[in-house]
């Protein structure tokens, strides 16, 4: 993370920011993007030797289902009676040429199953990233306005329940309310069944359905796809909303404090004015910081969401393979995530150093 210097308050015009060497720069973004592979490649190791610690993946898969002499054989056949070094070192080999294996359960290249599963994951984040920004900025801005009255009261305990709620259980709530009490949204998948085949027979999808119903201009099928998405993001979404809402109150209310603001307060700015332009970009510089942090949250969070709606992305996969003790599979998916949430933080530095004038390279 790039480190913060002391620097003199601006005052509430704002002064240009100091000028900053395109070179430091630059040695700074080469320096944040190297450390993306050693980071992976610790993940990597973790899990390939963590799930070597109850056995060849053969004999967890299908041990008990086989005799004994079918399962030696399957397991010469795939290698993983070789010594673990050796295995490991062929794994490397592997995953650097872009072979991820095939999944033991059902017998499909892992590199595809990702490519399947993954832009559902992906389209379920970017929902749920958008509905906890859209809740947890403006309700932390009014929290901060309302300090140490009602609403601040108020919004205080609902950014609890956010955050402390299980993902599950929200989203059993939210089924419960909203699908079967109300019968207002669908109580599970993506789409329906007619969405998804014209979905599936779109020439270079994305596999983003919303994207996909936008890019064909099926605006019947952009509804029904809006409507599935709306409990699971909300009950993901909530989970960093919570969070959200206490960051951008805390460091509002901190910001809204300095020297500059109460300069700004006696020539007459107006309340509004000095909370959502002079306070609020400086409040929104620890919510870029953390948001890596909570994309890898919400990765984990998916696996749960996945479940509960049988929204078909990688963690409802995960949840598959693990009950069918797929360790092929499971070490493919977890790669993945490893390599999204280390990209995400990478962009995440950089959007903090660029938002923050007090950045020095």
């Amino acid at each position: 993370m790039a480190t913060l210097i002391e620097a003199e308050t601006p005052d509430v015009l704002g002064p240009a920011a100091p000028k900053r060497g395109t070179g430091g720069v630059g040695r700074y973004i080469l320096v944040r993007f190297l450390l993306i592979f050693p980071t992976i490649f610790i993940l990597v190791t973790l899990v390939f030797f963590l799930m070597r610690i109850t056995g060849d993946p053969i004999t967890a898969a299908l041990g008990g289902r086989l005799p004994q002499d079918q399962l030696d054989a399957r397991i010469h056949e795939a290698g993983y009676d070789r010594p673990i070094l050796v295995q490991y070192f062929e794994y490397l080999g592997q995953i650097a040429t872009g072979n991820f294996g095939t999944t033991l359960s059902d017998r499909r290249p892992v590199v595809e199953m990702l490519a399947t599963f993954g832009t559902a994951t992906l389209e379920l984040a970017i929902n749920s990233l958008v509905v906890a920004l859209l809740i947890g900025i403006p309700l932390g801005m009014i929290a901060a306005h309302r300090r140490d009255r009602t609403p601040d009261a108020l919004l205080r305990f609902f950014a609890i329940l956010c955050y402390a709620t299980p993902v599950f259980f929200a989203g059993l709530l939210l089924k419960l309310t909203f699908s079967v009490a109300l019968g207002w949204l669908p109580v599970s998948g993506r789409a329906s069944t007619s969405t998804e085949l014209a979905m599936s027979q779109l020439a270079a999808p994305s596999g983003i359905y919303w994207l996909d119903a936008i890019r064909s201009g099926n605006y019947q099928a952009l509804g029904d796809i809006a409507a599935h998405a709306v409990l699971p993001a909300v009950a993901l979404g909530l989970l960093t909303a919570g969070v959200f809402l206490r960051l951008v109150r805390t460091n509002l209310i901190g910001t809204l404090g300095k020297d500059y603001v109460e300069a700004g307060r006696s020539r007459g700015v107006s309340e509004f004015r000095l909370v959502t332009k002079h306070a609020y970009k400086p409040a929104l510089i620890p919510i870029i910081t953390v948001m890596g942090l909570q994309i890898a949250l919400m990765l984990g969070g998916a696996v749960l969401t996945e479940t509960t709606f049988e929204w078909k992305g990688l963690g409802y996969q995960l949840a598959q393979y693990l009950t069918a003790r797929d360790f092929v599979a499971v070490q493919g998916i977890v790669m993945l995530l490893a390599v999204i949430v280390a990209v995400t933080n990478f962009v995440v530095d950089i959007l903090a150093a660029v938002i923050d004038p007090r950045v020095r390279y």
